[in-house]
């Protein structure tokens, strides 16, 4: 922990100097709104960015519902992440960027909401914020809880680092039981597992917007979705080899900061592409839609989907948005993230995998608007929204010191 906090000591400079570029220093420094009522229970969820809060608001819902009046304070590691929760609207909801993870930042924020519980989405364990709601008796509640071979071991190499993290986390829901056996083998107290539950398995599809009219019929849109370095490339290939199925690319990266990136190979490879950036319509082959929080209408606007990080070595993105959009679903082999849906979706007809970049142009072409139905069909069927999300729920309002109805 000594040595993690040096490092954070020298990473501090930059690290305050991207948050003042990028705005929002004195939240990052821990400098939060203050809770408008310090009468009732007060909660601290904290997510990465959209997704990952998305994946959790039933749960945020749930929580308010049972216990109305509580005060929640959100954090987010981006913008668009945090100006979403404010978008929401829910009531006694207060939206903050997250702290930087250094020695005071966190028990800043903890000092100012004084909450009784600290919610962590997936895999946001940073050690000084736990190590500063432990000194303080708040209890660390980890839900949605991932954590791939890869990650393991390299969290593994930290020694006693991830077990001092992990020694205070209070109660932890994986989001599958291979994560679960490596929290365990990490450190994770028996006492501390909780269920397995997949948060994005919960509820009803997040009906998006869609960002602008449709240029073309659905069956003629292809999505990359949530794409990371090289696989912009290798969608733009499998559509070029497939101009009879589809008229419109439209490429979303995992990061939008990518977008000069995604740019410079477009213009490299010659192909006409707009902007979402700049607000451009779709009126040329190749969309870049470099932009966070419009997902679900990327999604809603495309009869295929290519789930990216499944050819990078990211292990694979969700393909619950997607199915329940109602998009056939394609992906390449590296889905580690989620490698119990996939593998019932790949056993069953209900997506297509794609072992080889230079596969996914066959694929393509063998998309009709039938074969895209029924792909989706049978995606949505095996991606229903499921039950047994109450434990994390229950959880949360121990926590609060609430009575579990």
């Amino acid at each position: 922990m000594v040595i993690y906090q040096l490092f954070m000591v020298l990473a501090l400079p930059g690290l305050m100097l991207a948050a003042l570029i990028r705005g929002g220093l004195a939240e990052r420094l821990g400098f939060v709104p203050q809770p408008e009522d310090r009468a009732g229970p007060r909660l601290w969820l904290h997510g990465a960015s959209n997704g990952e809060l998305t994946s959790a608001r039933w749960v945020l819902e749930a929580v308010l519902a049972a216990r109305p009046g509580v005060q929640v304070l959100v954090t987010a590691n981006s913008a668009t992440g945090r100006a979403m929760v404010v978008g929401w609207g829910l009531p006694g909801v207060v939206a903050a960027y997250a702290p930087l993870d250094t020695a005071g930042a966190p028990g800043r924020v903890l000092d100012l909401w004084e909450p009784q519980a600290l919610v962590v989405i997936e895999n946001e364990l940073w050690p000084s914020r736990l190590a500063a709601a432990d000194r303080r008796g708040v209890a660390v509640l980890v839900i949605g809880a991932r954590m791939s071979e890869r990650s393991a071991a390299r969290w593994a190499k930290t020694g006693g680092l991830i077990r001092g993290t992990l020694a205070r986390v209070s109660w932890l829901s994986a989001q599958d039981s291979a994560s679960l056996a490596r929290y365990r083998a990490l450190g994770l107290a028996e006492a501390a597992a909780g269920p397995v539950v997949v948060l994005k398995a919960q509820g009803g599809a997040a009906a998006g917007p869609l960002p602008f009219a449709p240029p073309a019929p659905r069956e003629r849109v292809l999505l990359a979705a949530s794409t990371h370095e090289g696989e912009e490339e290798i969608a733009l290939d499998g559509f070029l080899a497939a101009p009879n199925q589809f008229d419109l690319l439209i490429l979303a990266p995992r990061h939008p900061r990518r977008s000069a990136e995604v740019q410079e190979m477009l213009d490299r490879r010659g192909v006409a592409y707009g902007l979402r950036s700049r607000g451009e319509a779709a009126v040329h082959p190749v969309y870049l839609a470099d932009t966070l929080g419009e997902m679900a209408g990327w999604y809603a606007m495309a009869g295929a989907c290519l789930i990216g990080g499944s050819f990078a070595p990211r292990g694979g993105h969700t393909p619950w948005e997607p199915a329940r959009a109602g998009c056939a679903l394609l992906h390449g082999p590296d889905v580690e993230n989620f490698a119990g849906p996939f593998a019932r979706l790949d056993a069953e007809g209900g997506a297509l995998r794609l072992a080889r970049p230079e596969d996914l142009g066959a694929a393509l072409r063998g998309l009709s608007a039938a074969r895209q139905a029924a792909l989706a069909t049978v995606a949505t069927r095996l991606l229903t929204p499921q039950d047994g999300g109450e434990p994390v729920v229950q959880a949360v309002l121990r926590a609060l010191h609430s009575p579990v109805a």
